[in-house]
């Protein structure tokens, strides 16, 4: 392989490196908008004590936290199955 190949080859995997960086830095964005929206949603008022009510609310919204940590896992390895393979 010639040191041109070889560049753009290294190109190529460093540019995929940050593209993938990238992605999850854009999914850790959204799951903490998601927990800001959840919490807003919840807790009116912090107390000593939850209620029932915003017992099942916090439930409700760790299992839609769960359902979407799932899905995007499934999604990245899907890309990952595209591309050929390769970790994240």
């Amino acid at each position: 392989m010639s040191e041109f190949e070889n560049q753009a080859s290294n190109d190529k995997e460093l540019q995929e490196f940050f593209m993938i960086e990238k992605q999850k830095a854009q999914v850790n964005a959204q799951i903490h908008e998601f927990n800001e929206i959840c919490w807003e949603k919840c807790i009116g008022k912090p107390s000593t004590k939850l209620d029932h009510a915003t017992e099942t609310c916090l439930s409700n919204c760790v299992d839609r936290f769960i359902d979407t940590s799932l899905l995007i896992t499934q999604r990245f390895a899907q890309m990952l199955q595209k591309r050929g393979g390769g970790d994240l």
